[in-house]
């Protein structure tokens, strides 16, 4: 009972149930998705396999049991959540397809040139998922974070071809006109995402995705921060979360799938010569 703060107005009491568990604790007034799947992580610890899908449930007094949490919940008042293990083929966990995949690219702009650690490199791996996209035809959505003062996409990316390049001020490129364009994918499951920062833009895009039940896919060596301690730590956090970290080689020749494939000698140029070997590696 420790944990649960009382006569903190900015906190509301909740009831955390995992398998045979249920703790009372608290978490700040307007807490969502990320929060709460924190919240049971630091509870339940090493209980929690962090490589198997979880949903978290909300009891419903008007029900009598629980239910999925609704899309967009936020804490309001006092309530009980369990986080409930999905009954999913492990083999099938992480799985991408052309026909089922969007890419996401994240604010690659000039002005962040100087900036990012390994920009260039950063620039270099973009370009080839941006590639790939265009000959699986895959669609490629693009953010560009206030270009009015960060300038547009660097010039060396070619976003010939993308479903949507959209201006933001949010740095969730989960914005309304993106929700919008991702409806239109019939059978959409998952998302790669890319650029720029890992931290910021990148974390809070994935949040937002995995809370509206997108599996996500971060492209680490096309993601890159100011800090590479700021950078480490977000996709530390990510991957806790569920979230799958990964390089564009296996992007690009998971969707593929097989060297039988109509597309695979076009893919297989563009990763002909390797990848950079940048700082990216390095965890400070």
């Amino acid at each position: 009972m420790a944990d649960v703060q009382h006569g903190n107005n900015n906190h509301v009491p909740v009831l955390f149930s995992f398998s045979a568990f249920s703790r009372p604790s608290s978490v700040p007034l307007g807490s969502g998705y990320e929060v709460l799947i924190q919240k049971f992580l630091s509870i339940y610890g090493y209980q929690i396999d962090i490589h198997r899908k979880f949903v978290i449930q909300l009891f419903s007094d008007e029900w009598g049991q629980y239910i999925d949490l609704p899309k967009g919940f936020v804490i309001s008042e006092k309530c009980k959540l369990r986080l409930v293990p999905l009954q999913i083929d492990i083999t099938t966990l992480g799985n991408l397809s052309p026909s089922t995949t969007v890419f996401f690219c994240c604010d690659m702009q000039e002005r962040f040139r100087p900036a990012i650690k390994y920009f260039g490199d950063i620039i270099s791996v973009g370009q080839r998922l941006l590639q790939g996209a265009r000959i699986l035809g895959i669609p490629v959505i693009v953010s560009e974070q206030y270009p009015k003062g960060l300038g547009s996409t660097v010039q060396e990316m070619d976003l010939t071809g993308a479903k949507l390049v959209i201006p933001k001020t949010k740095f969730s490129m989960v914005l309304p006109e993106v929700e919008a364009a991702l409806a239109e994918i019939p059978g959409l499951r998952s998302v790669v995402l890319f650029g720029v920062e890992t931290h910021v833009c990148i974390q809070q895009t994935a949040v937002d995705l995995i809370g509206r039940g997108l599996e996500v896919h971060i492209v680490a060596d096309a993601t890159s921060s100011r800090s590479m301690m700021d950078r480490m730590f977000a996709l530390e956090r990510l991957a806790r979360t569920g979230i799958i970290i990964t390089t564009s080689e296996a992007v690009l020749l998971q969707l593929v799938a097989d060297k039988d494939h109509p597309k695979f000698k076009e893919v297989q140029n563009i990763i002909k010569a390797s990848a950079p070997e940048s700082g990216l590696l390095s965890k400070v």
